[in-house]
């Protein structure tokens, strides 16, 4: 527990302050500097869920600096996105640390229990797709999600998004990715009353222009309830899914 935390459970104690305003403060913690970084350790208190590393562009010292912060003051578990082998080698001494080489992802703690209310299904149009789907899919798992991944089922061959319409129908959120022309989520949020949340990915030839194509295809889909992340945004569409696969449980507690 850190001095800033501890002085408002004192406050608390003595009667200083009342419940109300002790919970505003901390929603309100600062963070802590460490010059390169100012890492909020009160994140999960105010918005669910924890601070996430972003891996690229950091060097493995400065990610173990701001890992060990984390852990050091209270978090259970870190997710380290775009993390290179490279500098997933350097941190790999960390008690806990796990390395998802396919998902670029660095995980700190154990994998939590699911407990969302239902199944994610992580659904791709193609084989090329699956690090960004990885991506999604555990970042879900991290938050505590059950994940079914459904790979290589896009429109060029559509009976094979037919042939599994059972898992579709029986996913509480729907993460679908594509690259090409982002066909995929158009014909999936037809089949579906569940929300689909649509990743473009730079998968293409030439005139995908590096995932463009595939973004502006699932903003302009005819289908209803879909709704679009950045290029190549996995981790974007993960976070999101989880949210919608908790807010039930939210309401219910």
């Amino acid at each position: 527990m850190n001095n800033y935390t501890n002085d408002i459970i004192q406050k608390i104690k003595n009667g200083s302050i009342s419940d109300e305003e002790a919970e505003l403060l901390l929603k309100k913690a600062p963070f802590v500097d460490l010059d390169f970084a100012k890492v909020d350790t009160h994140r999960a208190m105010r918005q669910g869920a924890a601070e996430v590393i972003y891996g690229a562009g950091k060097t493995a010292e400065q990610i173990r600096r701001i890992a060990e912060t984390l852990v050091g003051n209270g978090q259970r578990r870190v997710l380290i996105t775009r993390l290179s082998s490279e500098k997933a080698a350097e941190l790999a001494d960390i008690e806990g640390f796990r390395y998802f080489e396919q998902a670029s992802i660095g995980v700190i703690g154990e994998m939590p229990e699911p407990d969302g209310l239902g199944t994610v299904l992580v659904i791709t149009a193609g084989t090329s797709d699956i690090p960004v789907a990885e991506e999604a899919a555990v970042t879900l798992e991290v938050f505590g999600n059950r994940v079914d991944r459904l790979y290589d089922c896009g429109v060029s061959g559509v009976h094979r998004v037919f042939g599994n319409l059972d898992r579709i129908m029986k996913a509480s959120v729907i993460v679908c990715i594509a690259g090409m022309e982002g066909a995929l989520p158009s014909v999936v949020g037809g089949l579906t009353d569940r929300p689909v949340i649509a990743v473009p990915t730079s998968v293409g030839y030439g005139a995908s222009f590096e995932g463009l194509a595939a973004l502006l295809s699932m903003m302009n889909s005819c289908a209803s309830g879909v709704s679009v992340v950045n290029i190549d945004n996995g981790f974007g569409a993960g976070y999101d899914a989880s949210l919608i696969n908790h807010m039930k449980r939210k309401e219910l507690e």
